[in-house]
């Protein structure tokens, strides 16, 4: 039984897949071409991060399809309800990536509030020549204790961040349509931990708030951020997106930097990927990457192991 892991899958995925007797290929099959290439080789279980879509067309025309994997939480690139209605299993990981999207969240808030984004610029451009200057212009950086986090979406990835947060000394408010209350497990050396318990609040009194905003929430149809929502939040807040593109109004967010409502942005995900505005490129305030929350190699592991367990275990007796 063949497997097509279309954008990849670490080693560890692929030998307990074998062990377990199926063939694994890792050839990259541009999209125009996956129908042809599963329907040529009778590829049983398709395996896709990001890049690959899986819509209607693929699931009609691929009869041979027993499952689709998801490396990652978020499925908006499978019709998901269209391929359980042709008898396909949809699968997923939603628990092995929230620590590495919540550690690149920290990784754009430090970045942030200590002008990194843009003193990475300057500094191999004039670090020999405007040393003072530039020691002046990012001398008033903000220190992440005991400052508000806003936390929309209070899943895995939400949670993640949270005891980050905690770790951190920072006070943490979060907003969920379908999580009203979490408990937060904080671990320290030597087996000691500390639970804190969070109790979601309406989206208007978080932004009202948070020193800092931090989205993670599936796919919408419509902005969770712009104009209306700027203008609630304090002076000077901070605003990261890891999660989606599209759910900041990235026009408004630009307008909102220039005139010093938002003090910085961090953004790995853009409403126009893969080619991002270059409004947004080329801000100075805009700490960027380019749709990595996931890509750490921990991450990886974690994600294929979940995967090649799950696709085992439903297709064992069919081997």
């Amino acid at each position: 039984m063949k497997i097509l892991a279309n954008d990849g899958i670490s080693k560890t995925g692929v030998t307990l897949l074998e062990k377990a007797g199926f063939e694994v290929i890792t050839t990259k099959v541009a999209q125009e071409q996956v129908i042809n290439y599963i329907n040529t080789h009778q590829v049983a279980v398709l395996l896709v991060r990001s890049a690959t879509k899986v819509r209607k067309d693929i699931i009609d025309a691929c009869p041979s399809l027993k499952i689709i994997g998801r490396g990652g939480v978020g499925m908006d690139n499978i019709d998901v309800d269209y391929a359980i209605s042709k008898d396909i299993q949809v699968i997923n990981t939603p628990a092995s990536s929230s620590n590495s999207v919540a550690e690149l969240v920290f990784a754009h808030l430090f970045s942030g509030v200590r002008f990194l984004q843009d003193s990475n610029r300057n500094m191999p451009l004039e670090g020999d020549t405007r040393f003072n200057d530039l020691k002046k212009a990012y001398a008033n950086g903000i220190e992440l204790r005991g400052k508000t986090i806003g936390i929309i979406g209070f899943g895995r990835i939400g949670q993640s961040v949270a005891k980050m947060a905690l770790g951190l000394g920072m006070k943490v408010i979060a907003s969920d349509n379908y999580v009203g209350k979490a408990e937060i497990k904080v671990d320290f050396y030597n087996d000691q931990f500390i639970n804190v318990e969070i109790f979601t609040e309406p989206i208007e009194d978080l932004l009202k708030h948070s020193d800092f905003v931090t989205l993670h929430v599936p796919a919408q149809k419509d902005y969770i951020i712009g104009a209306k929502e700027f203008k609630i939040m304090k002076d000077g807040v901070g605003i990261i997106n890891c999660s989606r593109g599209g759910i900041i109004n990235e026009v408004e967010l630009v307008e909102a930097l220039d005139n010093k409502k938002v003090l910085f942005a961090g953004l790995d995900v853009f409403e126009d990927e893969p080619t991002p505005a270059v409004q947004i490129l080329m801000h100075p305030q805009i700490s960027m990457t380019p749709h990595i929350g996931a890509a750490t190699v921990e991450a990886q592991e974690r994600i294929s192991s979940e995967l090649a367990e799950q696709i085992i275990t439903l297709l064992k007796h069919e081997i």
